[in-house]
């Protein structure tokens, strides 16, 4: 295997533990920390603000930094960073302790997707499969932490969720940092579009209204996939009783919608691939506003059904808005545009938490699938203005 792909890999690797270790607290709070340390749902949750907040803040000096310095030595103190955090975080023994653990998990955690995503990106042209596989992997990150999270409560303990995974990312991070200085580099990088393509050729207007819808898009549907997939386990504790009555059967309901709705982003990457971005988008936001509409009031296997449905559609979005910066954007400052967009996202990602709490804790999770269903609607109002983009057929670089 050549060192690009294993590269590849671990940066596959990477995007799987980036949203496992966010996600990690959400399923101890939910089924084991609110009742060791004698607080609701409501209470205990908050406390993951500041890592979330710190997601948000500090991509942008780390897409600087990749242009800049170096992505690769950025991916290297992305693994070895976020593990040593997790590993840190599993000694607290106060909401306190845990809120500052969770901070720094998030400060290396926002070097990911600026980074990372930049990396898959580079020298290919078709972009939409390699962006579904990285996003795969991600989204499996996704379901996983409520899986090995609750599996770890059941045989070990809470503190086991931070440790173990911590030691495999500052290994995966000693292994990038070797692999990435055998790989031989082009002292300049190829595009992704071809020669005598240029990315002036869209217009400077068509690339800022590009980027706005993108960058409007992305921070709604930011939201939409905090939401469900914060809340995701939590919403099985209380609609499938009759079905999950573990912490394990709660983790495996969760695992299961993830793990299958991810593969959603290997369709719609095949499919922008092929056809236009705009269509495409305009299907998954149609999908979104209408599942979300139909599933307050729903338990049990209606519930669970829905549920793959909406993250089907949740997950599919994911490597749309990642291929129209591809498209829009040039290889040297490609990781400064990402970073926005991704400030953007996790900055009202950070805010959700506080607002799932008060919803959850006044009206109820109905009230907050009304809310998802609006934002759906407004994802589709802005990529109905998204302009056609001429198809990219070059082979892989």
């Amino acid at each position: 295997m050549s060192s690009e792909r294993v590269r590849f890999l671990l940066l596959n690797l990477g995007h799987f533990l980036d949203h496992f270790f966010m996600l990690v607290f959400a399923s101890a709070a939910a089924l084991t920390l609110i009742k060791k340390w004698d607080m609701s749902y409501s209470e205990l949750i908050p406390y993951a603000t500041p890592g979330f907040v710190a997601y948000a803040i500090f991509s942008l000096p780390s897409g600087w930094l990749a242009d800049r310095w170096n992505r690769d030595a950025m991916m290297t103190i992305f693994f070895v960073g976020i593990g040593l955090a997790a590993i840190a975080t599993s000694f607290a023994d106060s909401p306190i302790q845990i809120g500052i653990g969770l901070t720094f998990i998030g400060v290396f955690a926002a070097i990911y997707h600026p980074v990372g995503i930049a990396l898959v990106i580079e020298g290919h042209s078709r972009t939409g499969v390699p962006l579904a596989i990285n996003g795969i992997f991600g989204n499996i990150g996704v379901g996983s932490a409520a899986l090995i999270t609750g599996f770890l409560i059941d045989n070990m303990s809470w503190r086991a969720a931070f440790v173990l995974p911590g030691i495999i990312s500052v290994a995966a991070g000693i292994f990038h940092h070797f692999i990435s200085k055998k790989i031989r580099k082009e002292e300049i990088i190829k595009d992704i579009l071809p020669a005598g393509f240029s990315h002036d050729e869209y217009g400077r207007s068509i690339i800022v209204r590009v980027l706005i819808i993108v960058f409007v898009s992305t921070a709604i549907g930011g939201l939409i996939f905090q939401a469900t997939t914060f809340t995701l386990p939590k919403i099985f504790d209380e609609r499938l009783n009759e079905l999950a009555n573990s912490a394990t059967a709660v983790g495996w309901y969760a695992f299961l919608v993830f793990g299958v709705a991810a593969f959603g982003q290997i369709i719609v990457g095949w499919l922008i691939d092929r056809y236009s971005v705009r269509n495409v988008f305009v299907i998954v936001a149609v999908i979104q506003t209408v599942i979300f509409s139909i599933m307050p009031g729903q338990s049990g296997s209606n519930a669970l059904i829905l549920s793959f449905l909406f993250m089907f559609a949740v997950f599919g979005q994911v490597p749309i808005n990642d291929v129209l910066v591809g498209r829009v954007t040039k290889n040297e400052w490609r990781s400064r545009v990402l970073s926005v967009r991704y400030v953007l996202t996790f900055s009202l990602t950070g805010l959700a938490i506080p607002a799932i709490s008060w919803i959850h804790g006044n009206m109820g999770f109905d009230a907050l699938f009304y809310f998802l269903a609006g934002g759906a609607t407004l994802i589709l109002l802005s990529v109905i203005l998204l302009p056609r983009l001429k198809s990219i057929t070059i082979p892989s670089v």
